[in-house]
C-alpha cells in the first residue's frame, strides 16, 4: 500500500433487531400549511438524481437515559419551521414533483433495540454494509420511490450497552447536501439546548429557480446525455457482484499528489488533483476497452455562491447544486499525464456558473429525464466539506461516526469522506466498491498508489466511493 493510503476493514456480521415502535410525528403547533395546499419544488429538486432518498447513520455512545423523548420533542418542534418534511411528494399531470400536504402526514419515527453492543459493531468509523437495518425501509419498499412516502424517515436503534445509532433517510427533493446539514443542525441544536433553535431561518424560495420562459438551454449538457455503453464497462460493474472498500488518504498524500500536478497547472484544487487521480485509476483498474472510448466524470458543484440575479437567502436549503461533467476517452485517461486529466477537472468545475445553472434549469424543463444515465460514467460525490460530525450534536457530543452506509446498489459512485468522531487520525476516507469475481485480485495500492501507473496490472474489477 502507498505511503498515506490505508485500506480500512470492516466486520462481516449480522444486527438482529427489534422494532418496538412505529410513529409519525407532526409538528408541534400549526404551520402555514393547510388541508389540500401544496408547494413548488425546482427543476434542480425534481431532476431524475435527486428522485431518491439519502441514508445515513449517526453512532454515540450516551448513555443518558430519555433519548427517544428528547429527540421527538425536538422534532416536532423543528418541523414547525421545517414545515415542508412533513408532507408527501405528488406527482402532477406534466409529471413534475411538488410537495403536498394532507391529514395525518408528518414525518416517521421508528423505535428499536438491539442486543448487541456498539463494540460488537466492529470499527465505528468504517463504513459497513452491514449498518443497512440501522436505517428503516418499508416491507417490499419499491427502489427509488418517493411519491407519497414520508420525507424523513428516522429510526433510533437503542443497544444494550446504552449506545445507539440514530439512521435517516431524508428525501434528497426536499434538499441537498448543505440544506441537510442546515436542518440536522437546527434539530440537534433544538434537542441540546431544549428549545427551538434555527439559525439560519429556513427558506424555501424554490420560485427563485423556476425556468425561463422560454427555456434558454445554453450548453450541451452531456451530463444527462444517454450514451450507449459499447464498452466493457457495464458488465465489469453490473454483472459481477461488488463489494464495497474503504480506504483512509492521508493529507500528505493528498498535498504529493496535488503537487504533482501544480508544476504544470494553475489554480488547481485538492479536490481537482483526487478525483482526477480516482477516475484515472478507475478506469485503469477496471481495463476498460475500447480505449477510443468516451467516458463521463461527474461531481456536484454548490451554485449558491454562483448565484447573483436574484442571490439566494442564507436559510435556503433546497438543491442548489448543478452537476459538472469532465470527459474523455480512455486512451486519454490512462495514457495521458495525470495533469491532463486534472485539468479537465478544473475546466468541468470552473464551467458551472450562474449560465450553466439557470441552462441546466430549462435543459430539465424541455427534457425531463426520466432515467439515471450510467454509460461511461463515474459520479464522485463530496462530503468533506459537509459539517456531518458539528451538526449532529444532539447534547451526548458529536457521534462516534456519520455518513453513508451501503454503496453497493450503485457501483458507479465514489464518495470523499471526511475523517471525524473519536478518530483522531487526518485524512480523507474514500468508500470504494470491488466486484467479486474468480479473476486474480488487484492488489488495492493499483487503485490509489500514482507512484505505480506504469506498472503491469491485473484484469480486475473496482468500483467506487461513497
Amino acid at each position: 500500500m502507498a505511503p498515506g493510503v490505508e485500506e480500512l476493514q470492516f466486520a462481516q456480521l449480522e444486527i438482529p433487531l427489534t422494532i418496538n415502535s412505529i410513529s409519525p410525528i407532526l409538528p408541534a403547533s400549526p404551520i402555514p400549511a393547510s388541508k389540500g395546499d401544496s408547494l413548488y419544488l425546482s427543476n434542480l429538486d425534481d431532476m431524475i438524481g435527486a428522485r431518491v432518498f439519502t441514508p445515513t447513520v449517526y453512532f454515540y455512545r450516551s448513555r443518558k437515559p430519555g433519548v427517544i423523548k428528547v429527540l421527538k420533542e425536538a422534532l416536532a418542534s423543528v418541523l414547525v419551521p421545517y414545515y415542508p418534511f412533513s408532507g408527501r411528494l405528488l406527482e402532477t399531470s406534466d409529471g413534475k414533483l411538488e410537495v403536498f400536504f394532507g391529514p395525518n402526514q408528518g414525518v416517521l419515527l421508528v423505535e428499536a433495540r438491539s442486543e448487541m453492543t456498539l463494540v460488537n459493531l466492529g470499527d465505528l468509523c468504517v463504513p459497513n454494509p452491514a449498518w443497512t437495518n440501522l436505517v428503516y425501509y418499508f416491507p417490499n419498499e419499491e427502489q427509488y420511490k418517493v411519491i407519497d412516502m414520508p420525507l424523513l424517515i428516522a429510526q433510533v436503534t437503542q443497544f444494550s450497552c446504552g449506545g445507539f445509532s440514530l439512521g435517516l433517510r431524508i428525501c434528497h427533493c426536499l434538499c441537498d447536501g448543505a440544506g441537510a446539514m442546515q436542518f440536522l443542525s437546527a434539530w440537534a441544536a433544538t434537542a441540546r439546548l431544549s428549545t427551538l433553535t434555527v439559525n439560519p431561518i429556513p427558506c424555501w424560495d424554490r420560485e427563485i429557480l423556476r425556468p425561463r420562459d422560454p427555456p434558454l438551454i445554453q450548453y450541451p449538457h452531456v451530463e444527462f446525455k444517454r450514451i450507449d455503453d459499447g464498452s466493457s464497462l457495464t458488465r465489469s460493474l453490473w454483472v459481477v457482484k461488488p463489494v464495497q472498500k474503504c480506504y483512509r488518504v492521508s493529507r500528505e498524500y493528498q498535498a504529493h499528489l496535488k503537487r504533482l500536478v501544480q508544476s504544470q497547472s494553475v489554480g488547481i484544487t485538492t479536490f481537482d488533483a483526487m478525483a482526477a487521480h480516482v477516475w484515472r485509476s478507475w478506469v485503469k483498474a477496471l481495463d476498460v476497452r475500447p480505449l477510443d472510448y468516451d467516458l463521463r466524470l461527474t461531481f456536484s458543484v454548490n451554485g449558491r455562491s454562483r448565484l447573483t440575479n436574484p442571490p439566494l437567502k442564507q436559510g435556503f436549503y433546497g438543491n442548489a447544486v448543478c452537476v459538472a461533467c469532465a470527459t474523455s476517452n480512455v486512451s486519454g485517461l490512462v495514457n495521458g499525464p495525470l495533469s491532463d486529466t486534472t485539468c479537465l477537472v478544473r475546466k468541468a468545475r470552473l464551467s458551472v456558473s450562474e449560465a450553466y445553472l439557470r441552462s441546466t434549469v430549462d435543459y430539465i424543463q424541455v427534457n425531463r429525464p426520466r432515467r439515471l444515465e450510467f454509460g461511461g460514467k463515474l459520479t464522485i460525490t463530496q462530503w468533506t466539506r459537509f459539517s456531518m460530525y458539528e451538526s449532529a450534536d444532539f447534547g451526548w457530543g458529536r457521534p462516534i461516526y456519520a455518513g453513508p452506509i451501503d454503496l453497493t446498489p450503485t457501483p458507479q459512485v465514489c464518495v470523499f469522506l471526511p475523517q471525524g468522531g473519536d478518530d483522531d487520525s487526518d485524512g480523507t476516507m474514500l468508500e470504494v466498491k470491488e466486484p467479486e469475481c474468480s479473476a486474480p485480485k488487484k492488489n488495492p495500492e493499483d487503485i490509489l498508489d500514482v507512484q505505480r501507473e506504469g506498472s503491469e496490472r491485473n484484469n480486475l474489477l473496482i468500483i467506487f466511493i461513497n
